[in-house]
């Protein structure tokens, strides 16, 4: 939406309304695509045209200028024209629009108005005159004020014509430049360091960092918004984010699971009852879409509602109404509604298993949310939260993971739930008891047995076993086998660490670590090597 305020204040702007005033005796008009006129209302406006200062004295002209601007939008509306010659309520009196554009948007028009044509005749003035005068202005007042609208004609009248096409663009310009600016802040405290996190949502990475910004964009909007995300990716908390940092922050927020109940129940649940509409209800009941009224309502699972339901939530996004189960007269609510699903709603359109029209109800903004396994290098931030949390809870001093229980941590391939790294986590603080550090003896079986799928190009496993020494014990042949394929990696990606972690199949932590521990980083040896 245009900032008309800030458009006013700009330099440029008064300086068109200032030569478009003086050298034509036009006022410059503002309209927004409702057709509300910007800035008239204001005590401190002063009119250009006397024609247009008078006709607005009379109790019908704002009216009268309502139609004419009705007029263009309705043209713009059905036209690909940019710009539009119309003819005013007073016939022989004319206005010239341009439209604002913003990144191929229409977002409203520039109007310079009124004036007569070269080819108007002294007859239409006349003709003019005598309608003001049938509207009741007086005859001195419309003649003097039909005497400075001027003709246009030549290189005058393209004069004003571009002058008008110049204000659009300047409008078009400015409002493209200040979101171009908002959306450059946004990156920019996205790609800062310490911002881990959105409300309750952690994460660095640079996928969590686009859920930031785009949940920062949809907060303030009343559209609906379906999150879709495996379980445990954390859906309602994002719903909670949203509704957090929207205009309905200090009204209610609720959550359903869908699935949780049976269809009769959930439409109890959902929309409420009266009394004696069916067995066991004694009294009359209020559904969460009527509690949540004037907040947000979550509505999880949605995927598993039967179509009847369907129907019913259809009806109460459109229309705002709803039907309470043994009522009679239906009821109105102002809710918004965030949906969330694990499942693939576009499959289940395709099976008739789920309306495409509520799809596309819910849909208006989708979020998705990355697993766990696709943002790998928030796990080290998410373990640390976690610790930290669960500490605190117990009254626990912080305790610490130690770098091989960190190393197996960040070599395991979790799933893609991260509540599953949330009750390992909290399930070490338990085992750990008194002792602060954190080992790996203390994991699961499930982590210490996972093997880590190591992969690599050319050579063979022949050319690497040249270089382990088969003697001794495992463990030590492992560790020289890993030594020797880290190094020989990092010297043919370059050393590049994200590349070879890729190839090697850990993240790219996980990798950072093993080069520390065994002192493979190239940088770090120079610097040895120069002391």
């Amino acid at each position: 939406m245009i900032d008309w305020k800030a458009i006013k204040d700009l330099h440029t702007t008064k300086s068109l309304e200032k030569i478009i005033g003086n050298w034509y005796g036009l006022d410059l008009l503002f309209v927004d695509t409702h057709g509300r006129v910007q800035f008239m209302q204001d005590a401190s406006y002063g009119f250009k045209s006397p024609f247009l200062k008078l006709q607005m004295t009379h109790s019908f002209g704002h009216e009268w200028l309502e139609a004419d601007i009705e007029k263009v939008l309705e043209h713009f509306n059905t036209s690909t024209d940019q710009a539009y010659e119309f003819s005013a309520f007073f016939p022989g009196t004319y206005g010239y629009a341009h439209k604002v554009v913003v990144e191929d948007e229409f977002c409203g028009i520039v109007v310079a108005y009124p004036y007569f044509k070269d080819t108007t005749t002294s007859e239409e003035v006349d003709h003019v005159v005598q309608k003001m005068v049938d509207c009741g202005i007086l005859v001195e007042d419309a003649k003097a004020a039909v005497a400075k609208v001027k003709k246009f004609s030549g290189r005058f009248y393209n004069e004003m014509k571009e002058l008008v096409y110049i204000a659009a663009d300047e409008v078009g310009t400015f409002h493209s430049e200040i979101s171009k600016r908002e959306e450059r802040i946004m990156d920019l405290n996205s790609e800062l360091g310490n911002k881990y996190r959105y409300h309750n949502l952690i994460g660095k990475s640079k996928k969590m960092q686009m859920v930031y910004h785009l949940l920062s964009k949809v907060s303030n909007s009343e559209s609906s918004i379906l999150i879709q995300g495996e379980n445990g990716t954390g859906k309602e908390m994002v719903a909670k984010a949203i509704h957090y940092n929207s205009p309905r922050k200090d009204a209610l927020f609720m959550a359903v699971n869908c699935s949780a109940f049976n269809d009769n129940l959930l439409d109890s649940e959902l929309f409420g009852h009266v009394k004696g509409s069916f067995t066991g209800a004694i009294k009359d009941k209020k559904g969460v879409f009527e509690v949540a009224n004037g907040g947000t309502l979550f509505l999880d699972e949605i995927g598993d509602t039967s179509p009847s339901m369907q129907v019913k939530l259809l009806r109460i996004l459109q229309e705002g109404t709803f039907m309470p189960v043994g009522a009679t007269t239906p009821k109105k609510v102002n809710v918004r509604v965030i949906a969330a699903t694990n499942k693939n709603l576009k499959e289940m359109i395709a099976k008739g298993e789920f309306r495409e029209d509520l799809y596309y109800r819910i849909n208006v903004i989708n979020v998705a949310l990355p697993s766990l396994r696709e943002r790998q290098e928030d796990i080290p931030v998410l373990m640390d939260f976690f610790l930290q949390k669960r500490c605190e809870e117990v009254g626990l001093p912080l305790k610490t993971f130690s770098k091989k229980c960190l190393e197996k941590m960040l070599d395991f391939h979790w799933p893609g739930n991260v509540r599953e790294l949330q009750n390992e986590v909290e399930r070490l603080v338990v085992l750990a008891g008194e002792d602060r550090n954190i080992t790996p003896d203390m994991l699961s079986a499930r982590i210490l047995e996972s093997g880590e799928t190591h992969t690599h190009h050319g050579g063979g496993a022949g050319a690497f076993l040249k270089g382990v020494n088969t003697n001794g014990s495992l463990k030590e042949a492992l560790e020289e086998l890993e030594i020797l394929m880290i190094r020989e990696g990092l010297k043919r990606c370059a050393f590049n660490k994200s590349k070879l972690a890729k190839e090697l199949g850990i993240s790219r932590a996980g990798l950072i670590m093993k080069v520390d521990k065994y002192g493979l980083d190239k940088r770090a040896q120079k610097r040895a090597a120069g002391e």
